[in-house]
């Protein structure tokens, strides 16, 4: 049997921020280069290549609310293993999840671009079919950029599915169970708030997605990603302030929020828009049991939701020290 030689230490380190450039890239760049790929195909001698994926788009439109469409082998990717080095990312899990159970879990914070959220329900990179056998994860994502042609397809292949509500029921649904839908509660806004040391979450009027696991009588579970606000600096933008005021307006019409944020570079530390080299912990907290009603009142709605704060503030407390948290620091809803 022939036996390799491990990788240097500095390879291994190229090859890490190489993964994570591309992973940036894909997300800051690469839907407008789908986009601009297949009009430009249009224009040459393989016109035929967009209107036969045209096609199909049209064909596989409902899709991504569908479950989406994941690729083994693109979950598996080496890519997401150097890219959880990087960091690194440790998924830790405080319970056992049922497989014959489905189940929705919270995810905080959203961070810059939620590496966290990527790396643990996207990819096999932090070991979740390991830690949760029987349990297959979604992540959802906004609507917007499965719009977006070839550039869907990639998405789906690592479980990303539209952040609607047709496509969370048709997950949570699912009478075989072993279904895990996970949602970044505080969405795009959130992120304008993502920076070094903040415990600031955008949860106290989100109750969307605790109506929806009561509608599925689908368990809650709480989910808070230590470091993930540590891996970018972000331009000062306090709410109240113009630039503030501008990234509202824009989220508004766009639908997404365009944080001004900065880190190091590939061949520099000084800026650039690769992440800081700094260690995620994702924590997976107990299942909270919900009582399924069709339509439950807001009541009943605002019961739950205090009960799931209740157990965030309580994942929290329990594990920060763990990772590096002042003891003086709490979670602040707003």
């Amino acid at each position: 049997m022939v036996e390799f030689a491990p990788l240097s230490i500095p390879l291994q380190r190229r090859l890490q921020t190489a993964s994570v450039a591309q992973w940036v890239f894909s997300f800051l760049c690469l839907a407008q280069c789908c986009i601009a790929a297949f009009i430009a195909l249009l224009f040459t001698r393989f016109w035929l290549l967009s209107v036969l994926y045209a096609a199909w788009w049209f064909l596989d439109r409902e899709q991504p609310r569908r479950g989406g469409r994941k690729i083994h082998a693109m979950r598996n990717s080496v890519v997401w293993r150097y890219m959880k080095d990087y960091f690194p990312v440790t998924l830790v899990k405080t319970a056992e999840l049922d497989p014959r159970q489905n189940y929705l879990v919270g995810f905080h914070p959203h961070g810059v671009l939620a590496v966290g959220a990527f790396i643990n329900f996207c990819t096999e990179a932090s070991g979740f079919s390991t830690l949760f056998p029987g349990i297959t994860p979604h992540l959802m994502m906004l609507c917007l950029w499965f719009r977006v042609p070839f550039f869907r397809d990639y998405l789906m292949s690592g479980g990303l599915v539209n952040s609607d509500k047709e496509s969370a029921s048709y997950v949570l649904k699912k009478p075989e169970g072993g279904n895990l839908l996970a949602i970044i509660v505080g969405g795009a806004q959130e992120a304008l708030d993502a920076r070094p040391g903040s415990c600031t979450l955008l949860l106290k009027n989100r109750k969307g997605f605790v109506r929806l696991a009561i509608e599925h009588g689908t368990p809650l579970v709480p989910c808070f990603s230590f470091g993930e606000n540590d891996l970018y600096d972000q331009v000062n933008n306090p709410k109240g302030s113009c630039l503030r005021w501008i990234q509202h307006r824009l989220q508004q019409i766009m639908g997404i929020s365009l944080p001004l944020f900065h880190a190091r570079g590939i061949f520099q530390y000084s800026f650039g828009w690769i992440p800081y080299r700094r260690p995620i912990y994702t924590v997976v907290g107990k299942p909270i049991p919900v009582q399924k009603k069709y339509r439950p009142s807001e009541e009943e709605v605002d019961e739950v939701h205090q009960k799931y704060l209740n157990e965030l503030c309580k994942l929290f407390e329990e594990h920060k020290a763990k990772y590096n948290i002042p003891e003086d620091r709490h979670l602040e809803f707003i």
